[in-house]
């Protein structure tokens, strides 16, 4: 990416869409609103897990927001399937 801060503003919005999809499928209620609630932790944990060791093995915190982005566009991907 060319800036670091335009990639951390696109994480962003990027996010809140996620954030935005999450929030509609748990109000539903329901199986799946557990078993997102259960994956969307499990999910984070992970995600920091995975940015921590790439931070402790040299990685910059672009190659972080970077995959992070990549976590995000998977969810959405998810998400959205009909």
């Amino acid at each position: 990416m060319l800036n670091p801060i335009f990639s951390a503003m696109m994480l962003a919005v990027e996010a809140q869409r996620v954030i935005e999809l999450r929030l509609v499928r748990i109000a539903w209620g329901g199986a799946e609103a557990q078993a997102e609630m259960q994956s969307m932790v499990s999910e984070k944990i992970t995600a920091s897990i995975e940015a921590a060791g790439t931070l402790m093995t040299g990685g910059s915190p672009e190659a972080v927001i970077t995959r992070y982005r990549e976590h995000v566009a998977e969810n959405t991907k998810r998400l959205t399937a009909a």
